[in-house]
């Protein structure tokens, strides 16, 4: 970000000047480990830094800029709730029991694509405790192409809780990942098209 402040302008590949704004999103996208969508990838740095703490709308504001996106659309897609100035994630417990991964792909802003990597893994571990390995196979079997950043987030939501000593959290992403193998097969036996064998655990 120096470089904004040692030249009269920084120029995009066309010669048009590049905003700040740009800049960010570029430098996110470059420290990011996986290639998440831009709600995921605020929510894991939203996550990170609040867990499920209710915190300033400008903070939130400030973040979903800088990873593309805006509370607005964290609020559509689904993954985050606001209201008097403030912003919270979404648990799986808060999610919708009448979820479907059709319709809301079909919902979302086009701007944005496909559901959100972070809606879909905590609506799978929603289906997973409320009702269990059969009907998170069931779920999972109408959004194979989720299937594996799903189970990278989960990893990846684990080991954030672990290392934070977020004890309850990190159980809800262990659950899930132990019941991969037969969520897996689950949604094998449901229909999953183009279903790969079983992960490594």
């Amino acid at each position: 970000m120096a470089i904004f402040s040692q030249y009269a302008a920084v120029l995009e590949a066309d010669g048009t000047p590049m905003r700040v704004r740009t800049a960010l999103q570029l430098i996110n996208r470059f420290f990011a480990e996986d290639d998440f969508d831009h709600e995921t990838q605020f929510c894991l740095a939203w996550f990170d830094q609040q867990g499920w703490a209710t915190a300033k709308f400008g903070d939130a504001d400030v973040l979903a800029r800088a990873k593309g996106t805006s509370v607005g659309g964290l609020v559509e897609s689904g993954v985050a709730e606001s209201s008097a100035g403030t912003l919270r994630l979404l648990r799986w417990a808060d999610m919708p029991r009448d979820w479907a991964p059709e319709v809301d792909a079909q919902t979302q802003d086009k701007s944005r694509g496909a559901t959100p990597i972070w809606e879909a893994l905590h609506q799978l571990i929603r289906a997973l405790n409320q009702d269990g390995e059969t009907a998170a196979g069931a779920l999972l079997a109408r959004m194979p192409s989720c299937a594996e950043p799903m189970r990278s987030l989960a990893y990846r939501l684990y080991t954030l809780c672990e290392r934070k000593g977020w004890a309850e959290d990190a159980r809800a992403y262990n659950e899930l990942v132990t019941a991969w193998g037969a969520i897996e097969s689950e949604a094998a036996s449901a229909g999953l098209v183009g279903s790969q064998g079983s992960f490594d655990l």
